[in-house]
């Protein structure tokens, strides 16, 4: 009997048993989170703080997932350069993601996805404030196992405006997965990291 599951409810074991999916050492597949990272500018810093401050007036109230993404993601994008060439970003991607026996099957739509030249670079999907990032991270699992570039590592994003972590996929034998540590917009220096991590990401991809 074939099993068709939405993207926001399959879970990381499903996606284990279904797919091959494996957890493994963020060192080990994934220092682009860690190394390398870029000096911020300070009007890049202001503009930061500024974000800080639209998303503190707005999680006063019930902050939603279009908010989510008008008022940290789209900045971040900017900022790191995604919305110019070589880049393109869509929002609202169908996605389909069938297991080999043809018994499973997730289907979702991607909130943001930024592509060079039909090459699937970051996936993103914002979650309303409050929601755990653990809700997101299988979600963003399964569309980035649904790239049509496997032989190409795929970064994701899962954020709900306040905590933010990095994914990385890499298909070898087994398609394996790593993630950066969780980034906090009330601490210190963190959204600055957020910011450095794109754009070292963006970097990597324009170059490659």
């Amino acid at each position: 009997m074939v099993q068709t599951v939405s993207a926001e409810r399959v879970t990381l074991y499903q996606l284990e048993e279904q797919f091959g999916l494996q957890s493994i050492d963020s060192d080990e597949v994934f220092p682009e989170w860690q190394q390398d990272l870029p000096e911020l500018t300070l009007s890049e810093r202001h503009r930061l703080n500024r974000v800080r401050e639209a998303f503190d007036n707005l999680a006063r109230r019930s902050v939603l997932e279009n908010t989510v993404k008008l008022v940290v993601v789209a900045p971040l994008l900017d900022l790191a350069a995604f919305f110019l060439p070589p880049f393109y970003v869509s929002t609202e991607e169908e996605v389909e993601l069938t297991a080999q026996d043809g018994e499973f099957t997730v289907r979702g739509r991607m909130d943001v996805l930024v592509l060079k030249e039909r090459f699937w670079l970051l996936v993103i999907e914002s979650k309303r404030a409050e929601f755990s990032l653990k809700v997101g991270i299988p979600q963003v699992l399964s569309y980035m196992l649904a790239s049509p570039h496997p032989d190409r590592p795929l970064y994701g994003l899962v954020t709900n405006g306040s905590n933010f972590v990095f994914l990385k996929l890499v298909q070898r034998d087994r398609p394996c997965y790593a993630r950066s540590q969780e980034f906090v917009l009330e601490n210190a220096g963190d959204l600055e990291r957020v910011l450095q991590i794109l754009k070292r990401l963006a970097e990597l991809v324009a170059i490659g």
